[in-house]
């Protein structure tokens, strides 16, 4: 059977969810994805910022990958100060961490899978494909780099498609627009 490895941007992923308007369950989409690539899944990432003095939401995210058979992989999130315009940005960016992970496992699967849209991407992408090795990327196309699209070609799957099969179906999330009657009813279903 063929051995699938998956990697999660979790930045990337955490904008898409927001521009989708759905939360991920990430135990329902690794399922999908190792049925998609007929497969077993032999490895899960997931790369985040944390911030280290949080407790609360974060942590049981965190401990909620684990259980669904994710290795998180975390970064303090540092605030930097824009020199254009003075604002305080936080930014943790785990690329490196990534693409580390993706050659140190490579002789662990067939097919890797990369859930980001994220150009920086496109040479390791490239990379594997030179050794040999298969790959898939889900993204939602609007936020995915022009370099990532060429270098999948055929192998992409489009968040807004998987949908009925990624979604949360036990919190969805609360609209700013919406009248709090609406915001709960949502949260019943």
């Amino acid at each position: 059977m063929t051995r699938v490895s998956i990697f999660v941007d979790g930045a990337n992923m955490y904008y898409a969810q927001k521009r989708l308007g759905w939360f991920i369950d990430f135990r329902k989409a690794l399922d999908f994805l190792a049925r998609h690539a007929e497969g077993n899944v032999m490895e899960a990432y997931y790369y985040t910022g944390a911030d280290i003095h949080s407790r609360g939401r974060e942590t049981a995210f965190h401990d909620y990958l684990m259980h669904a058979g994710f290795t998180v992989r975390t970064k303090a999130i540092k605030q930097i100060v824009d020199d254009a315009t003075g604002e305080i940005v936080e930014k943790a960016n785990l690329d490196i961490e990534l693409v580390i992970d993706l050659f140190n496992t490579l002789n662990q699967y067939d097919i890797c899978i990369l859930m980001s849209g994220d150009g920086d991407f496109e040479r390791a992408l490239e990379a594997l494909r030179a050794r040999g090795k298969r790959f898939i990327v889900v993204a939602h196309p609007d936020m995915t780099a022009r370099e990532l699209r060429n270098v999948a070609g055929s192998n992409f799957l489009d968040l807004r498609e998987l949908e009925s099969v990624f979604a949360r179906t036990d919190r969805l999330p609360e609209f700013a627009d919406d009248p709090p009657t609406v915001a709960v009813a949502r949260s019943l279903v």
